[in-house]
């Protein structure tokens, strides 16, 4: 894949660690897990949406925009990152922020992601929780735009095809490191949400005949609708790549087991991950995304799903500033 035919511009720290989690293997007497650290991509603590914006960030260049806008929840990754880029670019950059959760909690609202959010200089509006919310984009876009702006309008998690060109290139670079080190990988898991990380590896996966199933951990979606997100949007990516037929519909896996109540809403074995992979590890998830998917990860191979002589990669999504948004979630004692 020649992916230099697209515009980029190279904000991520790259190639990202792919490390073995020795203690939390050793921790779960289940197959040998390796994390691939995405959470290391830079810009504003990093994540997978740097990769994303890469691609996103250098067509709005191209396109001429003087802003950015995008929409996502209250503690959104993607908005912080967006945000991020934007600031480096010299371009405007304002934020639709969806209510998925009902918290009223003043860290939960202005602390976390949404403090860098406008550190980085970006602007911000809240939106109640069930609004088609790409639809409220184009709404307030369409305001900008009257006023003279050139707007450059990103899907919610970046998802789209030019967005999920990141991740194709993550899959190319996965490869690569395995293929150095000669480390044969069995299974790739991952918290899934807008589908772009997905769709995205999982079309430069199967594009290079890698032959490595990808399990990703749906954070909001039932698995039907999960998987029909991301098998949409990895056809449209193979097309854009030149790529067309090489997705088919039973390579596209998603597992909604570990939702829990709702978006953004952890559940009991969400802070179960975030604390094992803190204490044994010393890496960060978060309560949103990647703590959901190692609360997948974690009991999937207590259930035996993935097993001893296997070996599993991690990909870590990131999130780690929305920490300081979920304190009081995690009932430690208060110091005296």
């Amino acid at each position: 894949m020649h992916l230099a035919r697209f515009p980029r511009i190279h904000f991520a720290h790259l190639p990202t660690p792919l490390e073995p989690l020795e203690r939390l293997s050793e921790s779960l007497g289940g197959p040998e897990i390796w994390i691939k650290r995405d959470d290391c991509t830079g810009m504003s603590t990093g994540g997978n949406k740097t990769r994303k914006l890469e691609f996103l960030m250098a067509e709005a260049q191209v396109q001429r925009a003087d802003m950015v806008m995008t929409q996502g929840a209250i503690q959104s990754n993607h908005a912080r990152q967006t945000a991020a880029c934007a600031a480096k670019l010299g371009m405007k950059c304002h934020i639709l922020l969806e209510d998925r959760t009902g918290y009223t909690e003043a860290d939960y609202n202005a602390n976390g992601n949404v403090l860098l959010d406008l550190l980085h200089g970006a602007t911000a509006e809240k939106r109640p929780g069930g609004l088609d919310m790409n639809a409220e984009l184009e709404k307030v876009a369409d305001h900008f735009r009257q006023d003279g702006m050139n707007v450059y309008v990103i899907p919610g998690g970046g998802s789209n095809p030019t967005g999920a060109l990141g991740y194709v290139d993550c899959a190319m670079e996965l490869l690569w490191q395995a293929n150095n080190h000669d480390l044969t990988i069995d299974h790739i898991v991952h918290a899934t949400g807008s589908a772009g990380t997905q769709a995205g590896l999982l079309t430069g996966l199967k594009t290079m005949n890698a032959n490595i199933p990808v399990l990703g951990v749906s954070v909001r979606a039932p698995r039907d609708r999960q998987e029909d997100s991301v098998f949409k949007l990895a056809l449209s990516t193979a097309d854009k790549l030149g790529c067309p037929g090489v997705i088919h519909r039973d390579d596209v896996i998603a597992n909604s087991d570990y939702v829990g109540e709702g978006y953004g809403l952890p559940a009991p074995s969400t802070i179960e991950a975030i604390k094992m992979f803190a204490e044994l590890e010393g890496i960060l998830l978060d309560p949103v995304y990647s703590g959901k998917g190692a609360a997948g990860l974690i009991d999937l191979i207590r259930q035996g799903q993935f097993k001893h002589g296997e070996r599993v990669v991690f990909l870590h999504t990131g999130g780690s500033a929305s920490l300081f948004a979920y304190a009081s979630r995690f009932a430690f004692p208060k110091l005296v």
